[in-house]
């Protein structure tokens, strides 16, 4: 049996940047009575709040949920009535400026400028830096048309990777690409649980949409967890179900 389960979000519990749907809510609800539930993407901690926190059901045991933003470099728990952060890693101003001009050199090198954007491609989220190809608001249509194969994200990628050694760089979500401290990825933010939650990683599991290589949910296998790769939230639900009857 396992003692927690933690997931992806956009893609896995909702599509991306979408609040969960309400039949989703109440699997997590139902899931919180047999185990600790832990949620890590690569979204600050307002995204986690609009999708997900909010939209649980009051029946949901909520102590028992583990929130951990910009991919497990931050951590929110609720308890004494309200969220709050455990912890909180932050780049300086003079990293944050270095990742920018990386990823506009690499835009550039790389030739792959959209005909439309909307609103900034480029997010600060204190622990993580964020591109988003078509920007944080793009339409979900627009965003799973752009890059469906990962091949664009892919260059990107290798060439972030040559102008920025010593960071960690993901793909996550549909169009983004993620941007932390090197050794941070979502097996880092895995092992923060355990040591905050006193649960060992072999009684976890994790459930993701981008377990594959060189996508960010991959850590969690290489980790050596038990891992689930969905397609969609639609799957998501089948395998919650699964686990809520074999822990009862």
């Amino acid at each position: 049996m396992k003692r927690l389960v933690a997931f992806d979000l956009d893609g896995t519990l909702a599509e991306s940047k979408q609040a969960i749907q309400p039949d989703m809510a109440e699997a997590l609800a139902d899931l919180l009575t047999v185990a600790d539930v832990a949620v890590i993407s690569g979204g600050d901690w307002p995204q986690f709040d609009k999708q997900v926190a909010s939209r649980l059901p009051a029946r949901a045991d909520v102590a028992k949920l583990w929130l951990m933003p910009t991919t497990g470099t931050k951590l929110y728990t609720f308890r004494n009535g309200a969220w709050g952060a455990v912890y909180a890693e932050l780049f300086s101003d003079a990293e944050k400026q270095r990742i920018i001009e990386a990823f506009n050199a690499s835009l550039d090198a790389t030739g792959f400028v959209p005909g439309q954007t909307w609103g900034e491609r480029i997010e600060d989220r204190g622990s993580q830096i964020t591109f988003s190809a078509l920007g944080q608001q793009a339409p979900l249509e627009a965003k799973e048309k752009w890059d469906p194969d990962f091949a664009k994200r892919r260059l990107i990628q290798a060439d972030l990777r040559q102008r920025l050694p010593g960071l960690a760089i993901n793909m996550g979500g549909s169009t983004s690409i993620d941007i932390t401290r090197e050794g941070v990825d979502k097996a880092y933010g895995l092992k923060r649980l355990r040591d905050e939650s006193g649960i060992p990683l072999e009684a976890m599991m994790f459930v993701g949409d981008a377990i594959f290589p060189g996508g960010n949910d991959y850590p969690a296998k290489e980790l050596g967890l038990d891992t689930v790769r969905v397609r969609d939230p639609q799957d998501t639900l089948g395998v919650i179900a699964t686990v809520v009857a074999c822990q009862k």
